[in-house]
């Protein structure tokens, strides 16, 4: 896939699993790590797991497996790295203090 796909198939899985305020981030230029971010929220640390974890066996499943999973332990925020793209799934309250948005956007 390229990152153009890659990005639709992220926030697509995403929003199978009710991923809320589902936002993509295009940080080409100003990463040198990735082409694009996706932010959302899930409502409790288990929705958080699950979101980050259908979107990680999902793309695996697609031929694309993730480099890196980080955070799956608490919860509050759950990386997956796809390589041109990067999905971030946080708690609104992680979500409202880092503000990934305002940061990247």
């Amino acid at each position: 896939m390229d990152s153009q796909e890659l990005l639709a198939f992220v926030v697509d899985k995403a929003d199978d699993m009710k991923a809320r305020d589902i936002q993509k981030l295009d940080v080409r230029g100003k990463s040198s790590v990735t082409e694009f971010m996706v932010v959302c929220s899930g409502s409790s640390s288990r929705h958080v797991k699950s979101i980050a974890e259908n979107v990680a066996l999902e793309a695996k499943k697609a031929g694309e497996a993730p480099l890196g999973i980080e955070g799956q332990d608490a919860g509050e925020w759950v990386l997956v790295d796809l390589g041109d793209v990067i999905l971030h799934v946080m708690q609104e309250d992680s979500r409202e203090f880092y503000q990934l948005e305002k940061l990247w956007g």
